[in-house]
C-alpha cells in the first residue's frame, strides 16, 4: 500500500499529481515543478553538508576540546534553508501531514470543500509568514543585524531563506486552489 507521503521521497515522480485544466496555469505549474526539483536536490545536499559539519563539530569539541562556533551557525543556516525551501515541493505532492480518515467519510463535494478550506487557511498562514519574513529580511539588511555570536552571521540570510521558502509554498498552495476550483465537479481524484 502506498501512502501520499511516500511520493515526497521520489523526486522523479510528478510533483503535482493533479494538474490544472486551465491553459495559462499549466505553464506556471511546470515552472514551479522544475524549480521545486532543483530546490529538493539543493536541500538534500544542504542536509548532507549539515550532517558533515555537525559531525565534525562533535569530533572537534569532544576530542580536540576546541571551539566550534562557526559549525553550529553554518549547520543552522543549512537546515533552515533546506526545511523552508523544500516546503513547496512537499506541498506539491501533498506530503504534509493530513487526516485522511475524515476524507473517506465525506461525500466528494464535501471533501472538495474540506480541501479548499484547508488550503485557504494554509495559504493565509503562509502568505502572512512570508510577508513577515520579508519584513524581517529588510530590517536585518538595512540595520545590519547579525547574530550575537563570535561568528556574527548576518540575520538577513536565514530570514530571506524563510521568506523565499514560504513565498514558494504560498504560490504552490494558490496554484492548487486554482486547479481545484477549475476542476469539473464530480472529477474523482485521490488525495
Amino acid at each position: 500500500m502506498r501512502h501520499q507521503g511516500d511520493a515526497a521521497l521520489d523526486i522523479t515522480a510528478s510533483p503535482v499529481p493533479e494538474h490544472s485544466t486551465l491553459p495559462g496555469l499549466r505553464l506556471v505549474e511546470r515552472l514551479l515543478e522544475g524549480l521545486n526539483r532543483l530546490i529538493v536536490v539543493a536541500a538534500s545536499i544542504a542536509l548532507i553538508a549539515a550532517a558533515v559539519v555537525l559531525s565534525e563539530s562533535v569530533f572537534i569539541r569532544y576530542f580536540l576540546r576546541a571551539s566550534t562556533d562557526w559549525q553550529d551557525e553554518i549547520s543552522v543556516m543549512l537546515l533552515v534553508g533546506a526545511i523552508f525551501m523544500s516546503a513547496a515541493y512537499v506541498q506539491s505532492v501533498r506530503g504534509h501531514v493530513a487526516i485522511e480518515a475524515v476524507a473517506e467519510l465525506l461525500s466528494p463535494s464535501a471533501n472538495r470543500l474540506r480541501v479548499l478550506c484547508a488550503d485557504g487557511a494554509s495559504l493565509a498562514f503562509c502568505a502572512f509568514f512570508a510577508w513577515k519574513s520579508w519584513t524581517l529580511t529588510h530590517e536585518a539588511w538595512v540595520d545590519g543585524q547579525v547574530r550575537d555570536s563570535t561568528f556574527a552571521t548576518p540575520l538577513w540570510i536565514p530570514y530571506s531563506l524563510m521568506g523565499a521558502g514560504m513565498s514558494l509554498l504560498a504560490i504552490q498552495i494558490l496554484l492548487q486552489i486554482i486547479a481545484e476550483i477549475g476542476r469539473p465537479r464530480g472529477f474523482d481524484h485521490s488525495r
